[in-house]
């Protein structure tokens, strides 16, 4: 599926992984809509990429309402510019690292667990569910007629997550799990799901990490031994947008990482 023409939403899009992205689409002729939380960090960010080709929405993955607002600017924007829908980059992510059992045999608090699901399988879900009625009235492309694309992310910890990731763990493997049900549901449509997995990447949760827990992963990097780059992650999703036989599948991302079950 071509990029040029075609607008494509991107959650998370204001920072990280997410902003890396929006620069790649851009660079390939496509239009964004930016989705994220901080206003001033969206109009910073529009004020650099200008706003011809791109536009923010303040967007609260974990509420629906306030989805819902964003989805209909966004349909707005599309109208005004002329360029069809293409798909969704799912990049918005959260994690709040706790064991399930503290140093004081009590067990975590599940607020922190119920805000790492809202935001990453719920918000993800959400985010999806809210434009595909746009995305499947699109008029399909080329000899596959193709309609467009969901790109999902998921990380290295579905697969083997560390101690204190079970709310980040089971968020990611979640959306590992829904890549093939997804797929099944849309294929009618002439809509794709793909995931990306990504490791040890330089982002804002991962500039988080002590020097300790950073050290710890990068000595299982196999090669290269570095932390991926942002604009690895985003010639990814370019390459799952413009692939057509790219469907169904969750895309490791890692360097052949395994983590590490100590640190």
């Amino acid at each position: 599926m071509k990029i040029q023409d075609r607008t494509f939403v991107v959650s998370g899009g204001a920072s990280g992984l997410g902003l890396a992205t929006v620069h790649t689409i851009l660079a390939a002729g496509g239009n964004v809509a930016i989705l994220d939380l901080n206003a001033d960090t969206g109009a910073s960010v529009i004020q650099q990429l200008g706003p011809s080709h791109a536009r923010f929405f303040t967007a609260d993955v974990s509420d629906t309402d306030s989805i819902a607002s964003a989805v209909k600017d966004t349909i707005q924007w599309i109208k005004e510019t002329g360029k069809e829908l293409g798909g969704v980059v799912a990049a918005a992510g959260v994690s709040t690292p706790a064991k399930i059992i503290d140093r004081h045999g009590e067990g975590f608090d599940m607020t922190g667990f119920d805000f790492v699901m809202g935001v990453n399988v719920r918000g993800s879900v959400d985010l999806c569910r809210q434009f595909l009625p746009h995305l499947v009235q699109v008029e399909p492309e080329g000899e596959d007629k193709e309609r467009g694309v969901l790109v999902l992310v998921s990380s290295s910890a579905a697969f083997d997550g560390q101690p204190g990731q079970v709310s980040y763990a089971a968020s990611k493997g979640a959306i590992a799990s829904l890549t093939l049900p997804l797929t099944r549901d849309l294929a009618r449509y002439g809509v794709r799901v793909v995931t990306i997995a990504p490791s040890l990447f330089d982002s804002g949760m991962t500039a988080l990490m002590s020097d300790k827990v950073r050290a710890s992963l990068m000595k299982v990097v196999e090669f290269p031994a570095r932390a991926g780059k942002p604009e690895e992650f985003a010639r990814v999703v370019k390459e799952a947008i413009s692939n057509s036989m790219l469907n169904g599948t969750v895309i490791r991302l890692d360097g052949g990482m395994r983590m590490p079950s100590k640190m």
